[in-house]
């Protein structure tokens, strides 16, 4: 992205042609700092989508634009971004990076229209895991599209139970909401369903200041662990798996965003049949509405070197448009009624947006890294040569769990 781009961002100027009828749709995500890739990343995708469903016409006439503010995956930023995009009259707010944003976010979200009922935001999150955002900490304001770290876990505990040659266990994370969450539920999982298996290490580590994860990898080393589980995204995870390719840790790790921007090129050949992820969609799913998304990224952002990973974010732009034309408004109130027990079919399936907790269902997939051009891995990854291929798929109705969500709903 050029300085002149990252320096519209920042300051909160539109992407794309504006005009008087436009619907702007706020963007907060980093832009700068250890995680800028991570969101520079999601903002072309949403860049996609927004330009697919303008060109089609948009919503009854109207066209989205796109504003996007620069975060730094700081809470506090991120409800600076939140109060300039109110001032500027931004009713919808997209955000995916960071939980503890996100969370910050949506109880921003909620006071402003509790202050404001004339003039209320709907906050839809493409990517904040935390389960509690659809649990304690719901509201009726916040839509969440990917699944959250509780549902992921489902899915990728059960399949490390059925490998023998998993025994010791090291749980690496990073120290919030969303690292915890991971922490907490793999131990719990994995006690549950293969109790033979040992936890030999749980460390969490500062967000986004870790430079050298060699002290980490030399104690996942020591302790004989065969498997790592991290959620860790971004830099962090990046720096982890060098670490331990540099260090020739032989271990297979088992991931949330090993696909995301810079994960591929930092794991490189060493992560060969040995890196595992659980995710909502991937390059290689194999239908061709997804190839097509997939070929239309690449055309459309050539020099960025990397990939369309976020579908979440296309369901976000999709089921918003839907839920517009279902309502016949734009008023994020019935826009938000509408949203509620939504159904979409996408390319990777049926997807319903659950009415008590605002929680997308949406089928899984759990993939392995291997090498580009084999049976089921079409596409690279950063032109690294390297893919991942579908080992396991996950029904949508199979991801639903139970929610503690006590939503309180306002009078529209």
């Amino acid at each position: 992205m050029s300085r002149k781009y990252l320096v519209a961002a920042a300051l909160g100027l539109t992407v794309g042609m504006a005009h008087a009828q436009t619907i702007k749709v706020g963007f907060v995500d980093p832009l700068s700092g250890p995680f800028a890739n991570v969101g520079q990343q999601g903002l072309r995708g949403y860049q996609l989508v927004v330009e697919e469903i303008n060109a089609r016409g948009g919503v009854n006439g109207q066209k989205f634009e796109l504003v996007a503010l620069d975060s730094k995956a700081n809470p506090q930023e991120a409800l600076n971004a939140l109060k300039q995009l109110t001032d500027q009259g931004v009713r919808y707010v997209m955000q995916g990076n960071s939980s503890a944003v996100a969370a910050a976010l949506s109880d921003g979200v909620a006071k402003h229209n509790q202050r404001n009922p004339a003039r209320t935001i709907l906050f839809l999150n493409y990517a904040a895991v935390d389960p509690a955002l659809t649990n304690e900490r719901c509201n009726f304001w916040h839509f969440r599209f990917d699944a959250d770290a509780d549902m992921k876990m489902q899915a990728l505990t059960s399949y490390m139970a059925q490998q023998k040659k998993v025994q010791k266990v090291y749980l690496i994370n990073q120290d919030y909401a969303f690292g915890h969450a991971v922490s907490k539920s793999a131990k719990e999982m994995l006690a549950k369903k293969r109790p033979d298996i040992k936890i030999v290490g749980d460390d969490l580590h500062p967000l986004g200041k870790v430079k050298d994860f060699a002290p980490y990898i030399a104690k996942i080393k020591a302790a004989g662990a065969d498997s790592v589980v991290t959620g860790n995204w971004g830099a962090d995870l990046a720096l982890l798996v060098k670490a331990g390719k540099d260090a020739g840790l032989a271990v297979d790790y088992y991931t949330y965003y090993a696909g995301i921007s810079g994960g591929p090129t930092a794991i490189g050949e060493a992560g060969v049949e040995h890196v595992k992820q659980i995710s909502h969609w991937h390059a290689n799913v194999g239908d061709p509405e997804s190839d097509a998304l997939v070929q239309a990224y690449r055309k459309r952002f050539p020099d960025s070197k990397d990939d369309f990973v976020w579908l979440a974010s296309r369901n976000v732009i999709e089921m918003l448009a839907k839920a517009m034309e279902t309502s016949k408004s734009t008023d994020p109130g019935k826009v938000a009624l509408a949203l509620e027990g939504m159904k979409l079919q996408t390319f990777t399936g049926e997807v319903t947006m659950r009415a008590d907790n605002h929680q997308l269902l949406q089928p899984m997939f759990i993939s392995t890294f291997t090498k580009a051009g084999k049976a089921g891995a079409k596409f690279d990854l950063e032109r690294t040569g390297l893919a991942f291929r579908t080992d396991g798929r996950i029904e949508a109705k199979d991801t639903a769990t139970e929610t503690s969500c006590k939503m309180q709903r306002p009078r529209i």
